[in-house]
């Protein structure tokens, strides 16, 4: 292999440095890849110590795990053509495209009797993309996809064996994950290489295999940590990569792992040819060679990564293994054959005991999810499967002997909402503040705050100002054309003259747009939850469901609240919750329908697309037609929220877990397909830059162009104070008074022909702000909210209601009248205009003095 060959002095001195227990940068790692003899063994000693380090940490010292499995090939046809791969095959060497449920139920109840807790499943990457008779299977069987059937049979093995799945089935996308993940224990997909040339160029093992993209399967790994889904992936080891190329993958895994947490294994497997393939003449690697991989990959991953070796691909070589770092041996079958490497039985769990003691270590059986995963719980374990786990787990959350492998129920709570927790907090928030600024769990729950932070810093600054007045003649002569370069230059305005000039012109837009008139709704938040373990780091609303400020509503209190909406002239109910892991993906409907049977005047205006593919994924629907059960349940419109900023980039720093820019995209451009209006906003001042919010705003308006269902645009200002990602250190404290100016008056420039309406927050801005936007383009100020708490719990002091009279003297100090309008910007009843007025638009019991920090 190519690369640099080191002396020995450089081999002593990072051996040294490993020993001492220094961070090994990645030229010493690939350093430690060449040590052999006496050299070899001091890199043994230094790997073993942080091995034992890590096991003594979890109360497991001195002992090796492994997992008794039964191994499905589910489907032996894949999408790729891997050079190296006999598992792959073509549909004429098959009796079927797939196994069939019973063929499936057969071979887990074997593994059952023969005591395996694990079936691992595994499966080639989207057999329908490249084969007919995938496809024909799938169809006359009745699943859409391959997923589908996943999902369909791993829900089969839980019911009626017991057995655990460790799903296997390729590349997944976030959406997969929240699919898959009521389903399974865990899963997998091996990294095996960041080496784009083997992909890319003829001849390489993974040329002409599109899933084999080293970026692709990166992303796969990041988005199962964003999922809280314990993952296990790995590295393949002498398939034409260099050293390097072998470190580079070793520290890209442990990113991700930093990152998120969730890579609970990683499998350092080495090659081993095959005949009957392209790659059969190349050679196996040698033992010497696995071994110091192992023993650098332990010292690069740390002593909390657990590491695997297969125990057949070893030739019998378990105690140089152990001696290298190793603390478990993957999955062992006492039932089937390992058919990836059929050629290569898997030792006799008698033998690897043997062998295991032999070097001083005790062998102990595991659950395919490892052991520090079952003991925390949420949010790696769903709801849905974390009875399955715990019945066959002990109070380490290892295997229990005595436990009975037997099917139990697979299901969603039998009660959707119930109420629970601090149900007052939408009016004692006002009154009594939040308990603590920050969740117990909050160095952990977030993933690595230093590993963000170095993310943050890397991110690209805004452009450089150029010329502001000639930004300002071209926003003059086509607003919604600006170019990048100009509308970031007006963004850099000045206090003064420039400001003063971008908003007249925004404003001049907008009174010829929309008119002079100040628009409102009236209308009420209920949030029905904010218990979720999504990993959010800019929200201070998520609470576990221990937490003292954690609550859920019932339906019925939802029903109530909607009840005393009407009663004070709402036209409106926005209807937001936490992504609670009990909460079944139907319970939306629940809701939605609630509030239409207290109050069936009322517009519902319900649930985030975080909240949509949230429903969909649990219900196994697509999202066209989950929203269409939504819609026929009594949801009018969706929230546009959940958007933050459109750029993954950023995203992946503001949130571990929320959906990605483009299942965003999805939902709203679904939604606006099938006739439901939404609302479109951005979140800015965090982590971003102002060339975030100029692709933001154009990515808006152009789907505003393509589907025209955006009612408005609403600009929300982070706050801060609360937020983690501020407590961490890592998000400046929200955006200045001059950028929010400047960004109101901008979104109407750039949003000009295709969305009218740009709604400000008072909430966020406060009265001050609120004018000032009003005087700068802006034409609408959301609702009355009566009971806003989401932005409370972030340290907002601006209250939780705002009365009409509130709303039309924020108007009034603008210059402009004022006008209760519907949701969707139209007249408003006359029975429901005087109800509001009667009542000032709020429910009078949450009319509390406010309470400051």
């Amino acid at each position: 292999m190519e690369g640099f060959v080191p002396n020995e002095t450089a081999i002593r001195r990072a051996l040294r440095r490993a020993r001492d227990g220094a961070a090994l940068d990645a030229t010493e790692a690939e350093t430690l890849l060449h040590a052999r003899g006496e050299q070899l063994e001091a890199l043994f000693d230094a790997a073993s110590r942080v091995r034992d380090q890590g096991l003594a940490a979890v109360g497991r010292e001195r002992t090796i795990t492994y997992s008794r499995s039964v191994f499905v090939p589910l489907t032996r046809l894949c999408a790729d053509r891997c050079h190296y791969c006999t598992f792959a095959t073509v549909p004429g060497r098959l009796p079927a495209a797939f196994l069939s449920e019973d063929e499936v139920l057969d071979l887990v109840r074997k593994g059952a009797a023969a005591g395996c807790r694990e079936v691992l499943i595994t499966l080639g990457d989207k057999p329908e993309a490249r084969w007919e008779a995938a496809r024909t299977w799938l169809e006359e069987a009745g699943y859409p996809d391959t997923l589908s059937y996943v999902r369909a049979i791993s829900i089969k093995i839980l019911e009626e064996t017991g057995v655990l799945p460790h799903l296997n089935p390729g590349v997944l996308t976030w959406q997969d994950f929240q699919r898959l993940k009521p389903v399974s224990a865990s899963m997998g997909m091996m990294l095996e290489t960041t080496a784009t040339r083997l992909w890319s160029e003829p001849g390489g093992p993974h040329y002409g295999s599109p899933d084999k993209e080293p970026a692709v399967r990166l992303r796969v790994l990041e988005d199962a940590g964003r999922s809280a889904v314990p993952f296990t992936t790995g590295l393949l080891l002498g398939i034409g990569e260099t050293l390097a190329e072998r470190v580079d993958t070793l520290f890209a895994i442990r990113k991700v792992a930093r990152q998120y947490g969730g890579i609970q294994e990683v499998i350092v497997q080495n090659f081993r040819a095959k005949p009957d393939t392209a790659m059969r003449g190349m050679p196996d690697v040698e033992a010497a060679e696995l071994a110091a991989t192992v023993a650098v990959a332990r010292l690069v991953l740390g002593p909390k990564t657990r590491i695997q070796a297969p125990p057949n691909l070893i030739a019998g070589e378990f105690e140089l293994l152990l001696r290298a770092g190793i603390d478990d041996w993957g999955g062992v079958s006492p039932l089937t054959i390992d058919h990836v490497n059929p050629e290569r039985p898997w030792p006799q769990l008698a033998e690897l005991e043997k062998h295991t003691r032999a070097a001083g270590f005790e062998l102990a059986e595991r659950l395919p999810i490892y052991p520090e995963y079952v003991t925390r719980g949420e949010p790696w374990l769903d709801p849905r499967v974390a009875p399955h786990v715990a019945a066959l787990a002990d109070e380490q959350g290892l295997a229990d002997p005595a436990a009975k492998i037997v099917g139990r129920p697979w299901q969603e709570p039998e009660v959707a909402l119930v109420s629970s927790g601090r149900t007052d907090l939408h009016a004692s928030i006002d009154t009594e503040g939040r308990t603590t600024d920050r969740r117990d769990d909050f160095d952990s729950v977030y993933g690595d705050w230093d590993e963000l932070r170095q993310q943050v810093t890397a991110m690209p600054g805004a452009r450089a100002r150029g010329e502001f007045s000639t930004a300002l003649r071209h926003a003059e002569a086509d607003p919604a054309g600006l170019s990048d370069e100009d509308a970031l230059t007006l963004l850099s305005a000045q206090p003064g003259h420039e400001i003063e000039a971008l908003a007249a012109l925004a404003d001049d837009l907008r009174r010829d747009t929309v008119g002079d008139d100040v628009t409102y709704v009236v209308t009420r938040n209920i949030n029905f939850t904010n218990v979720c373990y999504t990993g959010c780091r800019f929200c201070a609303f998520a609470q576990r469901r221990t937490d003292s400020d954690a609550y859920t509503l019932s339906l019925e209190q939802v029903g109530q609240r909607a009840e005393q909406a009407w009663a004070v002239g709402a036209t409106e109910v926005c209807m937001q919750g936490g992504i609670h892991p009990d909460l079944p993906g139907t319970a939306y409907f629940d809701i939605a329908a609630e509030v239409k049977k207290r109050a069936p005047g009322l517009h519902v205006h319900a649930f985030s697309p975080m909240e949509v593919v949230n429903g969909a994924s649990r219900t196994d629907m697509s999202i066209r037609d989950w929203l269409t059960a939504a819609r026929e349940a009594g949801v009018d419109s969706l929230p546009g929220t959940a958007a933050e900023i459109l750029d993954d980039d950023v995203r992946w720093v503001l949130t571990k877990g929320k959906l990605p820019t483009a299942s965003w995209v999805e939902v709203v451009t679904t939604a606006h397909e099938l006739g439901i209006n939404t609302t479109s906003t951005m979140m800015y001042g965090h982590v971003d830059n102002p060339a975030h919010w100029v692709a933001h705003i154009k990515l808006i308006r152009d789907l505003q162009e393509r589907t025209g269902g955006f009612t408005e645009f609403v600009l929300l200002p982070f706050v801060h104070t609360n937020a983690p990602l501020y407590l961490a250190g890592i998000a400046r404290p929200g955006p200045t008074h001059l950028e929010n100016r400047a960004v109101h008056a901008l979104a109407r420039l750039l949003l000009h022909g295709r969305i009218d309406n740009i709604q400000t927050s008072w909430v966020k801005l406060g009265d001050e702000g609120v004018v000032d936007v009003l005087r700068g383009g802006v034409n609408d100020l959301g609702g009355t909210l009566m009971e806003e708490t989401i932005s409370r719990m972030a340290g907002s002091e601006n209250g939780s209601y705002k009365t009409i009279a509130g709303l039309e003297a924020l108007a009034a100090a603008a210059g402009r009248p004022a006008r209760q309008r519907t949701t969707t910007y139209g007249e408003v009843p006359a029975e429901r205009l005087r109800t509001a007025r009667e009542h000032d638009g709020v429910w009078r019991p949450n009319l509390l003095p406010l309470v400051s920090g």
